[in-house]
């Protein structure tokens, strides 16, 4: 496709690229306890995170492939690396320390130049392994803690004990008892009571070695009154193997907290993205996802936010973006268990090529959770005669007293609307790239400015040769 509007030229080399596969730590490919073993003898943990692990192994040993949702038969567990780290010792604090090949790719995805001029704290992962941590010291003397997962275990063993695992029980689901069992990496917050932390977090993840899985654990903590907005952004290069990425996210909004968490995910097409990320919220807190699911060849992921305290809120504003050879199953899930609280779910897809998404959200009034409000939106868009998008609402409401709304459209781009913008001197396709950009407006104008270009730009390269 052409530059038109001032467009920035194309050029997905920014993502596909990929280094020798040179680590100092990495276990033989397979799962067994003796891998686990090994993970956590690396690591040098402690033996209660060694027992936590290794019961959530057998759990996912007796615990089935769910049989709803997208086709996962093809995924081998004994394909896959389960860690893989191209350092020894502990996350660098200065970016001159990284190995070449490391920092050079992060320096190529940018962000040496997000942590200077947009954030308070930046981490990076690489594989298995967290590189590179750091945190502003104006943040540090407000008591704000941004470290690695694998950090927080050694170093602040009591508060991350109080949550890990509490939120998301390995019980929860097959890939959350993965991720327990094998998990490596990710990111721990705390934000103390009264305390803004004003300025976003950060944290990006790559994958780079073939076959590997990443299974990072992040745990979000807000504290009473405290507010802070966390970013994560994830990319891979394209292999003809498969990739697994199956995360686990905690957060928790104590009362009058406030917690936004936003992805944007443009995982490679060789990806099975199969992550849980949930969080609870107490009186009068807020807790917002703003999710963006761009990449990977399947994706399951379903934001969701239970609310415990009366007053409690939830923003959920989500977008799956499914080409050829894609599945994004994505949606929301509101569980209301405390009066008057309220929700607020939309989602908007966009199915080209072939591709498919689905919206699959639950919505959950609780006995006794009176005066709840909440309203459900699901937009989808697809351009043309092969895509797909399906919806599955689930709604359980136990309460009379209630207001709930749901609201499903789908859509195609009009030849109306295609001729106007060819008429003022567009090109087929970016008359189309700047109707899909009109459809996701209320997603992008959530996002940083960057991230809002990089959408822009991902966009463009997918509707690159679809149609015109």
């Amino acid at each position: 496709m052409a530059e038109s509007g001032g467009l920035t030229p194309l050029d997905y080399t920014r993502y596909d690229f990929k280094n020798p596969e040179t680590y100092k730590e990495r276990t033989p490919r397979g799962l067994s306890r003796d891998i686990i073993r090994t993970i956590s003898k690396i690591k040098n943990e402690p033996a209660w995170m060694l027992d936590y692990r290794l019961r959530a192994y057998d759990h996912f040993l007796s615990h089935p492939l769910q049989d709803w949702g997208p086709d996962l038969t093809d995924l081998d567990f004994d394909s896959y690396t389960y860690y893989a780290n191209p350092l020894e010792g502990e996350p660098r604090k200065r970016w001159e320390d990284l190995p070449d090949d490391v920092k050079n790719t992060f320096d190529r995805l940018g962000i040496p130049k997000a942590e200077r001029e947009f954030f308070g704290g930046v981490g990076a992962q690489y594989d298995s392994g967290t590189v590179y941590h750091k945190i502003r010291d104006d943040l540090t003397k407000k008591g704000v803690i941004f470290c690695d997962t694998d950090t927080a275990v050694k170093e602040h063993t009591d508060l991350l004990r109080k949550y890990f695992g509490k939120i998301v029980p390995f019980t929860d689901n097959k890939f959350a008892a993965l991720n327990s069992a094998v998990w490596s990496g990710g990111s721990f917050v705390y934000i103390p009571p009264g305390v803004d932390a004003g300025i976003p977090l950060q944290a990006y993840f790559r994958i780079n070695a073939r076959s590997v899985g990443q299974f990072e654990r992040t745990l979000i903590i807000a504290d009473k009154g405290a507010k802070v907005h966390y970013i994560e952004g994830c990319t891979a290069p394209v292999y003809s193997d498969n990739s697994l990425h199956a995360a686990v996210v905690e957060v928790v909004a104590e009362p009058d907290a406030k917690v936004r968490y936003t992805t944007v995910q443009n995982w490679s097409k060789n990806v099975y993205n199969l992550v849980t990320k949930r969080a609870v919220a107490y009186e009068n807190s807020l807790v917002e996802w703003v999710d963006g699911n761009l990449g990977s060849k399947v994706t399951m992921k379903y934001p969701s936010v239970y609310l415990k305290g009366r007053g409690a809120r939830a923003d959920i504003l989500s977008v799956a973006f499914a080409s050829e050879g894609q599945v994004i199953d994505s949606g929301a899930k509101a569980v209301h268990s405390a009066p008057d609280t309220s929700s607020k779910i939309i989602s908007k897809s966009i199915a080209i090529r072939g591709g498919r998404t689905s919206y699959r959200g639950l919505l959950h009034v609780a006995p006794g959770a009176t005066g709840v409000k909440s309203a459900v939106r699901c937009d989808a868009l697809l351009p043309d005669d092969v895509s797909r998008s399906d919806t599955y609402p689930y709604n359980e409401i136990h309460e009379e007293d209630a207001t709930i709304t749901h609201e499903a459209v789908v859509g195609k781009i009009g030849e109306e609307e295609i001729f106007y913008l060819m008429s003022r001197g567009l090109k087929e396709s970016d008359a189309i790239h700047l109707i899909l950009m009109g459809f996701l407006a209320e997603f992008a104008k959530e996002l940083p400015v960057d991230y809002a270009l990089e959408l822009n730009r991902l966009i463009q390269l997918e509707m690159s040769g679809a149609v015109g």
